[in-house]
């Protein structure tokens, strides 16, 4: 049974308890020594599988990152209080090297993170059974908001999303007032960085048409109801970096296009878009190359010609450790 994402819109996501379990002691400055690791804890918050009518509770895993700061009447380390924290979402493949990449950066300047497992309790192994549009993890997005909001460690008011290639996409429409509203239950984040976050997607009616096509959606989507509608922004800063080969996009252009289709002059002066060149997709993630087919892939050609394009993933160490400064530089500045 196919679930249509249009109804999901006349429900206004309302963030549930939240609920924090640690799964594991946390671990680091067990000895007092100093030495600036963060203090690290397994935790769980409530999150809602929309692809169920009515949507069902869902239980999203994830690791909190706090940075210490040093006690001088206990000479050693403590977690900072009232710190600010960023919401860390991966790409198709799930968690990867890229999460704590950016972690370790973030940490290091005072800046929680919470890298979030979207996939685990959907039984998401990747690309081949991940959900049929980024639209069904943004409640994962705003619950992790949400819980943040509540910890006695974090400043509910400079909390930031960050996301690569499929987080990407969720943490460009978390800017966007219409679902930053559906979802948010009042609260919106206060920055915003996507890594190539398949720009091409967002005001795109023939992509949306094509997706109903393709999944038998009665009536079709639109941009709006597809969760790629972006045109009135909730004016936090965001930061979107791209490489020029992104095989998704086809180079650049589409991300700095889409500054081009904000209703309000004012939008635009938050947006920041970075184009890396000669970098491909996920080029700061400092694994093996491989190579993935991926349907959305190519500027969605799949609808046209049926055949499954290729994405190339290529680490570029210098490149990634840029990216990786300008991410840091940003939050400091906007948190």
């Amino acid at each position: 049974m196919n679930h249509q994402p249009a109804s999901i819109l006349s429900f206004t996501f309302l963030a549930f308890a939240v609920v924090m379990s640690t799964s594991a002691k946390a671990v680091g400055n067990d000895r007092c020594d100093e030495d600036s690791t963060p203090f690290i804890s397994f935790v769980e918050y409530q999150s809602l599988d929309l692809t169920q009518d009515p949507p069902v509770p869902l239980t999203i895993k994830a690791k909190l990152s706090l940075p210490p700061l040093v006690s001088k009447r206990a000479r050693c380390y403590v977690p900072r209080r009232r710190v600010p924290a960023v919401v860390i979402m991966h790409g198709s493949n799930g968690v990867d090297f890229r999460g704590d990449f950016y972690a370790r950066g973030l940490n290091a300047r005072g800046i929680a993170t919470l890298d979030i497992d979207m996939w685990e309790a959907r039984g998401v192994s990747g690309i081949e059974n991940r959900p049929s549009l980024p639209l069904f993890n943004y409640p994962d997005a705003f619950a992790a908001l949400a819980y943040l909001t509540a910890r006695p460690e974090i400043h509910p008011d400079r909390i930031g999303a960050l996301g690569f290639s499929w987080g990407g996409v969720i943490t460009v429409a978390a800017a966007e007032e219409l679902y930053a509203t559906q979802f948010g239950g009042g609260l919106e984040f206060a920055a915003h960085v996507a890594n190539y976050p398949v720009c091409y997607a967002f005001n795109n009616p023939d992509l949306a048409t094509s997706v109903s096509i393709a999944q038998n959606l009665e009536p079709p989507l639109v941009p709006a109801t597809a969760g790629v509608q972006w045109v009135n922004l909730t004016g936090a800063p965001v930061l979107i970096q791209t490489g020029t080969e992104d095989d998704y996009d086809n180079g650049a252009e589409n991300c700095f296009s889409l500054i081009d289709d904000l209703v309000d002059p004012e939008d635009a002066e938050v947006v920041e878009v970075v184009a890396y060149e000669g970098a491909v997709h996920a080029w700061d993630r400092l694994q093996v190359p491989v190579t993935v087919p991926d349907s959305f892939a190519d500027e969605g050609s799949v609808f046209v010609t049926g055949l499954v394009p290729l994405v190339r993933i290529i680490p570029d160490v210098a490149q990634a450790n840029e990216s990786r400064r300008k991410v840091v530089n940003f939050f400091r500045k906007n948190l």
